[in-house]
């Protein structure tokens, strides 16, 4: 590995072109470690193609952007379909092969206004997404990243079936600084472009492999206990307190009980740990954007902090 951590080097990127946004570019960072896909749901213009694009560009990554529209056919995605017809002492043998192309080669992938995608084309591509696979050949997909308009009535967008929507473990609502009533940020992006050059290039500072090395050391990260029931105390407090069921939340025991914990431990090594605190708890909040009600959702910081406190009374008891 390198001295220098190079998600701080990508954050430093993203800052340099994109002011705001933190959600947006933490969960970038822990979707490329962890090689778990991304869900951000927002408005135009809220910089979610462009982060992408700048992690692609400064970590040398295959890029690949497709706009998800009513009639996308596969081939679209995943490169030409090639049928070919040759004479043989039978008669005729047509064959058909597949020129790879699209998801199939990149390895950071953005698909825009998935939810549009038709049924057929987006049951393979979540598939393709899922396994990381075509047929039996396996892709370099680091990591995908499905946006979408929101679901108000203005933006004539349908939202995505939650059985699909559960498949991209780290999820962001993305707001604009305006909506969101940001002003100081807003003048830091005024300022920013009004001097800005027109024709910067964003500069190679990673390679894949360290992307490679961080991935293998995952499992080497070392959660604590004490964490471990944090997590479990987050996802009781969810269901006991708050009401959370089957019938109003994705709250699954394969995301909260198993795929948080890759989620955690990449937080802890995008900050430098290699073994977790409760402050990589406060990840959680990037899984939860659409796996909980709204309201939920607004207060969940205070219910991780809320979580993370009762844990650490308990730890004063236990030593005191």
């Amino acid at each position: 590995m390198t001295q220098i951590n190079p998600f701080k080097l990508l954050k430093e990127e993203m800052d340099k072109l994109v002011i705001g946004h933190e959600d947006v570019k933490m969960s970038l960072l822990l979707g490329v470690l962890s090689r778990e896909h991304i869900y951000i749901e927002g408005p135009p213009g809220t910089a979610k193609t462009m982060l992408a694009e700048i992690i692609s560009k400064a970590a040398q990554l295959k890029f690949f952007f497709y706009q998800l529209h009513r009639d996308t056919r596969l081939s679209e995605l995943i490169g030409d379909l090639v049928i070919a017809k040759e004479t043989i002492e039978s008669g005729e043998l047509i064959s058909q092969r597949n020129v790879r192309g699209g998801i199939l080669t990149a390895e950071i992938c953005l698909l825009d206004d998935i939810s549009r995608a038709p049924g057929e084309s987006l049951n393979v591509l979540l598939r393709i997404l899922n396994e990381r696979k075509f047929f039996e050949e396996s892709i370099p997909l680091l990591t995908a990243i499905a946006t979408s308009n929101p679901t108000a009535d203005e933006y004539y967008n349908e939202p995505l079936d939650p059985a699909n929507l559960d498949r991209f473990v780290l999820q962001i609502n993305a707001q604009g600084l305006s909506y969101a009533r940001k002003w100081d940020q807003a003048k830091e992006v005024i300022k920013l472009y009004t001097e800005r050059p027109l024709d910067y290039e964003v500069p190679v500072r990673v390679t894949k492999d360290i992307f490679d090395d961080y991935f293998k050391s995952l499992t080497s990260v070392i959660i604590p206990e004490e964490v471990q029931e944090g997590l479990a105390n987050f996802v009781s407090t969810l269901i006991e307190d708050y009401g959370l069921n089957e019938s109003n939340s994705l709250i699954s025991d394969r995301t909260f009980f198993v795929k948080s914990l890759k989620i955690l431990r990449s937080h802890a090594l995008v900050n430098d740990r290699h073994i977790c605190t409760f402050e990589d708890l406060k990840a959680l909040k990037y899984m939860t954007a659409f796996r909980v009600p709204e309201e939920i959702f607004q207060k969940l910081d205070q219910i991780i902090e809320d979580v993370i406190s009762k844990k650490k009374l308990s730890r004063i008891q236990q030593t005191s």
